[in-house]
């Protein structure tokens, strides 16, 4: 008996249909994987399941959980089921998060809710289920709040918050996008035991074909609100019976046909990071006494070229991020030095940044978080173009906007949307065609595709390898995925503990890594053939 059933499940949203006739189910104890390109209706399937939909939506069809039509379900019901019998990961997990209540609050809130334990106890249920998903109390305390974490660690708080309870069904809508691949598979390995431990129910949804065949039992494959294929997810994957499947397939192991430049410049370096340490103090306990302080980066040193794409790896909360911000200068070193051809942009004023501007973007790995979500696409993605010297005309600027998005899968039709109107994928590549207006000579790239479809991905990586090819636009790549590393850059640079541990040609370090974080990041990463190879072998 399913305890997840849908069918014939068709979505408006106003005059625009969403789903067309979904069908798909959930047995206790199975994993489904839902695939799809960005914005072919699987975040709405599982919001429909939710009842979290937008007011303009009607639902049609069928959708029932253990027996409950969820379709009729009251509102009162619905707040039962939630984060009870029905837990749910969420795409984005700044958003998912309330910035003005600590991680253990949040984490305690539904159990105190559904269960009507103490806050004690509550509490304690909070500190073990964090500890469980990789965020111990000795390095992570109750008391910080979401934007004292990496990205990596928030997803963990919403995984927390989604398993607290065991339930039924856990929706899990990109759980792993912004992990580093080790904690990724310490995610998987949580989630199949819960599957098998409680014969929880798991609806996967992700753009990851390997993270799907390493998990999902069966899978149900999107296109445009339809379902193009389903069934067992092995067979489905390695005998491609759609073309649709074939093209998703081939896409998750696209590597850029012209990936590296004609020469990388030799000469006077593009960046030079000289002993750059980054220390942040803690919170103060008392009036004269402070937690222990942080050091994120710890005496880094790197130099790149122009042309030169580099990859900065590491597992989640190392320090590449605050490195990043240090190179933008959007953050200061505790101590050491940063250089930007030639000139020391080190305790500048914004002033004296402006020409430094001009040459540097930034793609930010959480693209909602990163758009005021009162303004519209085109005004968002020309935010750059006034560090420009000669500031273009208003038709000019709509004009390079237009000509931005076509660059990144977007059409001029999208120019009038807001941030919300778009999938997570579709905003990513907002923040893609942002940071490529001005045509930048160093682009500081923080996840760049973790939150895009393989189609798109392979899209976005063959436009930065164009990039790099026809304007000489080097790249500082952030990175979990080391695919991505090893497709789009020249050098991969290797983080642990806010260290620079290892470093090395990109082929080199891959094929043949020598430290330990190196060789953890290699050995966790996921592979398709390799997934498909042993499902099959599983299955005899």
């Amino acid at each position: 008996m399913s305890l997840l059933d849908i069918e014939n499940l068709s979505l408006t949203i106003g005059d625009t249909q969403i789903l067309k006739g979904v069908e798909l189910s959930v047995a206790p104890g199975e994993v489904m994987g839902l695939v799809g390109e960005s914005g072919s209706g699987k975040s709405m399937t599982a919001l429909t399941v939710m009842q979290l939909l937008p007011h303009a939506a009607r639902a049609s069809g069928r959708v029932t959980f253990d027996g409950i039509d969820i379709l009729a379900a009251t509102e009162d019901q619905m707040c039962a089921l939630r984060g009870d019998d029905i837990g749910m990961v969420f795409q984005e997990p700044m958003t998912a998060l309330n910035p003005v209540k600590t991680i253990g609050e949040q984490v305690a809130e539904g159990i105190r809710w559904h269960t009507r334990a103490s806050r004690a106890e509550a509490e304690d249920r909070a500190r073990k289920m964090l500890d469980r998903v990789g965020l111990p109390e000795a390095k992570f305390p109750l008391s910080r709040y979401p934007h004292e974490l990496s990205g990596g660690q928030r997803q963990r708080v919403v995984i927390a918050i989604a398993c607290a309870l065991k339930p039924k069904l856990l929706i899990a809508d990109e759980p792993t996008t912004a992990l580093d691949v080790v904690l990724q598979a310490q995610i998987l390995d949580l989630l199949r035991d819960l599957v098998a431990e409680s014969r929880m129910g798991l609806l996967l949804i992700s753009h990851d074909l390997a993270v799907v065949t390493e998990m999902a039992d069966r899978i149900t494959i999107l296109r445009r609100g339809e379902v193009m294929e389903a069934g067992d997810t092995a067979r489905t994957l390695s005998e491609q019976l759609h073309p649709y499947t074939r093209q998703l397939a081939q896409a998750s192991m696209h590597v850029p046909a012209r990936a590296r430049p004609h020469g990388i410049e030799t000469g006077r370096p593009l960046l030079q990071v000289e002993g750059v340490t980054r220390d942040y103090p803690g919170r103060r306990t008392s009036l004269f006494k402070r937690a222990p302080g942080i050091r994120a980066v710890d005496d880094v040193s790197l130099s790149m070229a122009p042309s030169q794409s580099v990859a900065l790896v590491g597992r989640s909360g190392c320090g590449k991020s605050t490195l990043a911000r240090m190179i933008l200068a959007l953050d200061r070193p505790t101590s050491g030095s940063i250089r930007f051809r030639g000139g020391t942009i080190t305790g500048k004023s914004e002033a004296e940044l402006k020409p430094a501007r001009r040459d540097m973007q930034v793609v930010f790995q959480d693209p909602y978080g990163s758009f005021d979500p009162r303004q519209k696409v085109k005004k968002l993605v020309a935010e750059p173009l006034h560090v420009l010297e000669k500031k273009p005309t208003r038709a000019e600027c709509r004009e390079m906007v237009a000509h931005a998005l076509h660059e990144v899968g977007l059409g001029i039709s999208d120019m009038d949307k807001y941030p919300h109107e778009f999938s997570g994928g579709q905003r990513q590549r907002l923040s893609i065609a942002r940071a490529i207006i001005t045509r930048p000579k160093l682009v500081v790239a923080d996840e760049p595709v973790s939150a895009l479809d393989v189609s798109i991905r392979a899209q976005i990586l063959d436009l930065f390898a164009e990039l790099n090819q026809k304007l000489g636009i080097a790249y500082l790549f952030i990175t979990h995925d080391l695919t991505v590393a090893r497709a789009i850059t020249d050098e991969v640079l290797v983080m642990h503990d806010g260290k620079i541990v290892e470093r090395g040609k990109t082929s080199e370090v891959l094929d043949h890594p020598q430290s330990e974080a190196a060789k953890a990041l290699v050995t966790a990463a996921p592979d398709l053939h390799r997934a498909i190879a042993e499902r099959l072998r599983e299955q005899g």
